[in-house]
C-alpha cells in the first residue's frame, strides 16, 4: 500500500487512483485518459518501491505525466486547481436557464469535478416557500414558471413576479453559504441576471438550447429518467422559448456568460475554463 502524506492537513491517507483521476479531470482531461494517467502514476510509484509519498510529489509526478501525454495546457490547469483547493477558497456557481436545457445534469457533473457536495435547485426553494405562503397571497408562486403569467399579468410579467419571490429564498441560501464559507452549486430557472447579486466568489452562467428540435429532444430524454412527461412541456414550448429569449437578453445586459448546451463535456469544460480564468484574476 502507498501512503500519501499531506503536511498542510497533517494527515496520511492511502493512495487512490479514483481520487487522483477526479483531480485530473478538473483540468479538462477526459475521464478515460485521466484514469490512465492516474494508473501510470501509481505504477511508477510501485516500480520505485515508494511506500510513503507527499502530496507535492504526487502533484509533480502527475504534472510530468500530463506533459508526457502532450497535455501541457491541461497540466497547467491541474496545478492551478490543486493550488486553488489547497487554499480552500469557497465558491458558489449559479446555473440558470429555462426548463429542459440540462441545468441539473450540468450542475451534477460540475459538483463531481469540483468536489462540491451541496447542489440546490431553485424549484426546491420554491416548493418550501409554497408550503409557507398560501396560494391566495402569492398565486404566481404556485404556478409553473411558464404559466405564471396566467395568474399575474402576461408571460414575462408573471415570470418576473415569480422570480422576485423565489429570489428572496435564493438570497437566504446564498447568505447562509457565504456565512458558513462552504462551496455550493445552485441551479434553476429562477436564477435570472439582475435579480440575484453576485460577488467575487459567486459565478453565474446561463444555459440555452436555441434549436427547437434539440430542446424537444431534451424533454423526451429527460422523461425517460423522471416522472415529468415530455408532452406536458411540449404543449408549452412556445412559452418556454419566449422565456429563454428573455433570460438570454437579461444575461447580455448584465454581462453574464451564455452557453449553448449542446454536449455535456463541452459545456462543463467551458464553465471550468471560465471559472479558472476568473479565479486566477481574483486570486
Amino acid at each position: 500500500m502507498i501512503i500519501v502524506t499531506d503536511p498542510d492537513r497533517r494527515v496520511k491517507l492511502p493512495f487512490s487512483r479514483g481520487i487522483l483521476t477526479r483531480s485530473i479531470t478538473l483540468a479538462g482531461v477526459d475521464v478515460g485518459i485521466a484514469y490512465i494517467i492516474a494508473s501510470e502514476v501509481q505504477r511508477e510509484l510501485v516500480e520505485k518501491r515508494r511506500r510513503i509519498v507527499s502530496t507535492d510529489e504526487i502533484r509533480e509526478l502527475t504534472y510530468r505525466k500530463l506533459v508526457e501525454h502532450g497535455l501541457k495546457k491541461e497540466a497547467e490547469r491541474y496545478l492551478f486547481w490543486r493550488e486553488f483547493r489547497r487554499r480552500k477558497v469557497p465558491i458558489v456557481v449559479l446555473i440558470g436557464g429555462v426548463t429542459g436545457v440540462g441545468k441539473s445534469t450540468i450542475a451534477t457533473e460540475l459538483a463531481f469535478r469540483l468536489s462540491i457536495r451541496t447542489v440546490i435547485g431553485t424549484d426546491t426553494v420554491r416548493e418550501v416557500m409554497r408550503k409557507i405562503i398560501a396560494r391566495e397571497l402569492l398565486p404566481d408562486l404556485h404556478a409553473s414558471s411558464f404559466l405564471a403569467g396566467r395568474v399575474s399579468g402576461g408571460l414575462i410579467e408573471g415570470f418576473e413576479s415569480q422570480v422576485r419571490h423565489v429570489s428572496v429564498g435564493v438570497k437566504a441560501v446564498l447568505d447562509r453559504v457565504q456565512r458558513e464559507g462552504f462551496n455550493a452549486i445552485i441551479e434553476g430557472i429562477h436564477l435570472v441576471p439582475g435579480f440575484i447579486e453576485t460577488d467575487g466568489n459567486t459565478f453565474m452562467y446561463i444555459l440555452t438550447v436555441s434549436d427547437r428540435k434539440a430542446l424537444e429532444a431534451h424533454f423526451y430524454e429527460r422523461s425517460r429518467y423522471s416522472k415529468r412527461p415530455a408532452e406536458y412541456y411540449l404543449r408549452h414550448l412556445d412559452e418556454i422559448i419566449m422565456l429563454q429569449d428573455y433570460i438570454v437578453e437579461r444575461a447580455r445586459e448584465h454581462g453574464v456568460r451564455v452557453i449553448e448546451n449542446i454536449e455535456l463535456e463541452k459545456t462543463v469544460n467551458e464553465i471550468m475554463e471560465d471559472l479558472m480564468e476568473r479565479l486566477r484574476e481574483s486570486l
